[in-house]
């Protein structure tokens, strides 16, 4: 090849890759200006997603101190008999250090927090009976707290709808919302009522948060939680999705970009809420006591829910899309878990401990007045034990159970001075085991405050805490009968109304319980056959597990026995037969005269001029029983488990009968009819021939 060929060719490479410099310069900038700031800030800042966080809890049920093992909850030197699932968590002074230390560490990043309480902050521990003697601990423990808004659950209503409105004044409420908003959407006090006309309790809320985003927030109470309500008086309650529907469309009027219900209802009807009305966010739920370690997703609302008694603290991290609308769940399971546990890794906080040092204080005096001097200190030891009393499994007999309605059999019988020979109580009234708490190896401490919390709730006539004990006669039939609609309630209505014996034994087959349902009215059609055998406990004392003095019921049976139970219960008795008039229940007193419900007062017991409690006969049961070493009553070992008196058998169902004679009639008739045809087809032969 020529020389200049070769040089020629040298020359328009270089040309060639300056060209494709320049170009890729040129290419450069033009990518620079479109990707600066000043050129695109609007677009980037719309692409911006919105962090904040929201802290939750529910169901705290007045326990300021741990609802178990409340004797000393720091774990300094303290540990459970039975090692299980960190029974001390919880306290109002250990929750309000984990909401600070989360704050803390969420302001130093700039992001907003909102702290939110589902409903059911009241009943159960026993520094509720604070609230009809003039003292609200819970609400203003919470505003001290800084929670931004709570709900209105069904045991706010422990006291009725009066007491909750004095109960909310003396929080400072309504001004008080500017601490703390009180929720109640489809919640309707009447008019002239003070919950109404005073603004206690407010529809809804949006949260304007420092960088910018609107969260508007509701408060819902759900159709389960209503209908075990107390004591509502006149108040109503609006339908849950007609009112959310309502609730939404107004919040996203007035500009709110994201959407929470807060809501009493449990997990079932949250999802059906989620599914009902689309455009909800953020369901933060209670009523069920769930804890959900991971968020339910349903229809694209993120539902949560943080147990019970204040064991855990919810925490659900969100990211909001301004530009798509869209929310997304940011927690990392490792560093933020959606439940933490409230444990001894959380030192009270200084100011709310003192708090709740001086309601421990006024709960000290009530309780001295209550017992009349008897039980000082609501933490003393009362008893001792070597081991749990348990309050589960769900839906069959348990040792919390036997020794609640023990003590109310026994201790009546002696207040009486006259033979008892059934107690009944239901599961729903029992809010948790009794846990004793000792040194390791020596039997553990149960005080005051664990008996008493344990079967604490209502309120009786004589203005004092505690649902009263009635006594009232019932015949050997209707104690059959009320055995039948134990095994119904169990079927229908789940554990809640799960019923507890003292004084009798019975085997049953639940799927005997019910032939079959009415269509259009849904009315249940009972066979009153689901019990196969009962017996009465004669004998004195506590009713053995296998051999002891036993008399079978038998239809028909006309003799009186007496029975007690607590004014909650008894309050459904004459319902049954009204509902049901071959389970029909009489109350009568001693001279066998029915005693009609508005009448009750005539059947409650009566100690020392007052009524008696149900939390009062089970705590001067456990006072009662027999010392052990150290001199102090000792729980017995019966109580380790349960004692054969609620046995579920297996018989032929009798649904099973039923379809078999339908089967066989069916059968017959087809039978009969192609044998008479048969017959006639003959005779017509034989006429032809």
């Amino acid at each position: 090849m020529p020389k200049g060929c070769t040089l020629r060719g040298r020359k328009d490479r270089a040309a060639a890759e300056k060209c494709l410099i320049l170009a890729a310069l040129t290419l450069a900038l033009v990518l620079l200006f479109f990707a600066s700031p000043a050129g695109t800030s609007e677009q980037k800042e719309h692409k911006e997603e919105l962090f904040f966080t929201i802290l939750h809890t529910n169901d705290e049920h007045s326990s300021l101190l741990p609802h178990f093992q409340a004797v000393d909850f720091s774990y300094d030197h303290i540990e459970p008999v039975e090692k299980g699932d960190n029974l001390a968590l919880g306290g109002f002074a250990r929750l309000a250090t984990a909401i600070e230390q989360i704050r803390q560490e969420k302001r130093e990043k700039e992001e907003p927090v909102l702290l939110f309480n589902a409903g059911d902050f009241l009943g159960g521990a026993i520094f509720g009976w604070l609230t009809p003697y003039g003292y609200s601990p819970e609400i203003m423990l919470l505003q001290e707290m800084g929670y931004d808004a709570v709900i209105i659950g069904n045991h706010e209503f422990d006291y009725g709808p009066d007491t909750l409105a004095d109960y909310l004044l003396r929080a400072g409420y309504p001004e008080a919302h500017e601490k703390t908003f009180v929720l109640a959407a489809n919640t309707r006090a009447p008019e002239d009522h003070p919950l109404s006309s005073r603004q206690l309790y407010l529809q809804d809320k949006i949260f304007h948060l420092d960088n910018g985003l609107k969260v508007g927030v509701f408060g819902l109470i759900g159709e389960d939680a209503v209908s075990v309500t107390a004591d509502t008086g006149d108040v109503e309650f609006l339908d849950q999705i007609q009112t959310a529907r309502e609730a939404l469309s107004r919040l996203k009027e007035q500009g709110a970009d994201v959407i929470v219900a807060i809501t009493h209802s449990g997990l079932e009807e949250d999802r059906f809420l989620a599914a009902g009305v689309p455009g909800i966010d953020v369901i933060v739920g209670g009523h069920c006591h769930t804890a959900l370690f991971e968020p339910v997703v349903e229809g694209g609302t993120i539902i949560v829910q943080a147990g019970s008694l204040g064991k855990y603290l919810g925490r659900l991290e969100l990211a909001f899309d301004p530009g798509s609308g869209s929310l997304r769940i940011r927690n990392d399971h490792k560093e933020n878990p959606f439940l933490i546990p409230v444990d001894d890794r959380f030192a009270p906080h200084p100011a709310i401990s003192s708090r709740v040092d001086d309601y421990k204080t006024k709960l000290d005096e009530l309780v001295r007045e209550m017992t009349r001097g008897r039980f000082e200190d609501v933490l003393g030891t009362t008893a001792r034990s070597e081991f749990v009393l348990l309050n589960q499994p769900p839906l069959q007999e348990s040792p919390a159970g036997n020794f609640i309605t023990d003590a109310m059999r026994l201790v009546t019988e002696e207040v009486m001075g006259e033979k008892v020979y059934v107690a009944v109580q239901a599961n729903g009234s029992i809010r948790g085991s009794i846990v004793p708490v000792g040194a390791r190896g020596m039997p553990g401490e149960v005080s005051f405050y664990d008996i008493a919390g344990v079967i604490g709730l209502g309120y009786g006539n004589d203005g004092y805490p505690g649902y009263a004990m009635v006594s009232c006669y019932l015949t050997g039939e209707e104690i059959l009968r009320l055995l039948e609609v134990a095994v119904l309630l169990q079927e229908l209505q789940g554990d809640t109304y799960f019923l507890q014996f003292s004084g009798l034994r019975y085997n049953f087959n639940p799927q005997n319980a019910v032939l079959f349902t009415v269509p259009l009215i849904d009315q249940p059609l009972p066979t009153t056959r689901a019990v196969s055998a009962a017996e009465l406990y004669t004998g004195e004392g506590v009713q053995p597990v296998v051999e002891g003095e036993f008399l079978a019921l038998e239809k028909g049976d006309d003799h009186l026995y007496l029975m007690v139970t607590d004014t909650y219960i008894f309050s459904f008795l004459p319902v049954v037969g009204t509902l049901l008039p071959r389970l029909e229940i009489v109350p009568k007193n001693a001279a066998g005269e029915p005693v009609p419900l508005e009448r009750i007062e005539e059947l409650v017991v009566r100690y020392q001029d007052r009524e008696l409690k149900v939390w009062e006969a089970v705590v001067m049961y456990a006072a009662s029983l027999s010392p052990g070493e150290e001199g102090v009553p000792l729980i017995p070992d019966g109580y380790r488990g349960t004692a054969g008196r609620i046995n579920q058998v297996a018989t032929f169902p009798l649904v099973a009968w039923v379809y078999m004679s339908a089967a066989m009639v069916v059968t017959g008739t087809a039978f009969l009819a192609r044998r008479i045809r048969r017959i006639k087809k003959k005779v017509k032969d034989g006429v032809r021939s």
